[in-house]
């Protein structure tokens, strides 16, 4: 059954868009666009819009803040949800624990905690993007991740129903998760420990001073682009398989640290990928190793 977009955007107006341009929503300043965009104003509206679509075997994708993706400029088919502001409220539980909307972003979620004199949390003001995209890869820096925080999550299922997720119940790896694609998450619990705000404060100007002096920042990025290795760390393998030097027209790697590819101007998503594939390439006929992408590439290949 073929959906009636018509009847879709008379239903859900200004939250529901054909063919947007999804550029705008990645860090890259890249990408192609989505048959259809949706961006619900509340739960309500995101369970009578999943209940509309069930039936058509539409593909579908959520979209964060867009920091840790790389969308092809072919764009997507099917549906893209991206969650609005009202998902990204946060709110004090108790003295330790919050209760933080999917949309947050991780920068916030860790202002939030800080004055609340809670602790734990410090090491979400030094990753890019939403708490939603951070559960699903178990962001992480600084020798903390998601895992040590998360006590549970609140989901959309893929049939439409809402439920509980404990931690203990998730399978939580070094930048994954075992959380299927099509959930969507849309809030989780956190707790943290009770502590002195100058120590809080302390730990997080530190956190945020090593992440300045270590990488690019006011960039089109999509941070770090390969997992670390058990051995070594992404960056020491293309530098030493001598890809730090690499380029596809406008798709760079920083000079900063070379981990990060960059668009330097009007790059495309293929020039992006095209970058990737010969760093991989390089670097598993120099060293052996094969490289792990952390970033999502999304998106039609043609």
């Amino acid at each position: 059954m073929k959906l009636n977009t018509d009847i879709l955007q008379k239903k859900f107006g200004k939250s529901l868009i054909i063919n947007e341009n999804l550029s705008k929503y990645s860090w890259f300043n890249i990408g192609g666009p989505a048959d259809i965009f949706f961006r619900p104003e509340n739960k309500e509206q995101l369970l009578e819009f999943l209940n509309k679509i069930r039936k058509n075997n539409y593909q579908l994708h959520i979209l964060g803040a867009g920091s840790n993706t790389l969308i092809r400029d072919s764009g997507i088919k099917g549906v893209v949800i991206k969650l609005g502001s009202k998902f990204s409220d946060i709110k004090l539980l108790e003295k330790d624990m919050i209760e933080v909307g999917a949309a947050a972003l991780d920068r916030k979620v860790s202002d939030f905690a800080q004055n609340n004199d809670i602790s734990g949390m410090e090491f979400l003001s030094c990753i890019p993007g939403s708490i939603g995209g951070a559960i699903i890869m178990n962001s992480g820096c600084y020798g903390s991740d998601i895992s040590e925080i998360l006590t549970s999550i609140k989901i959309i299922d893929d049939k439409g129903k809402e439920k509980e997720i404990k931690n203990d119940e998730i399978k939580f790896y070094y930048r994954g998760t075992d959380i299927p694609k099509n959930y969507i998450i849309l809030s989780a619990i956190f707790k943290g420990t009770v502590s002195s705000k100058q120590l809080i404060v302390k730990k997080q100007e530190e956190l945020i001073k090593r992440k300045k002096e270590s990488q690019p920042s006011q960039i089109k990025t999509g941070g770090s682009t390969f997992k670390n290795n058990n051995k070594k760390k992404a960056w020491m393998l293309i530098k030493e398989s001598g890809c730090d030097k690499l380029y596809v027209g406008d798709a760079k790697i920083s000079e900063k640290h070379c981990n990060f590819f960059v668009n330097k101007g009007k790059a495309k998503a293929s020039d992006i990928e095209r970058l990737i594939n010969k760093v991989k390439k390089e670097v598993k006929t120099k060293t052996g190793v094969s490289l792990e992408l952390e970033i999502k590439i999304i998106g039609n290949e043609k």
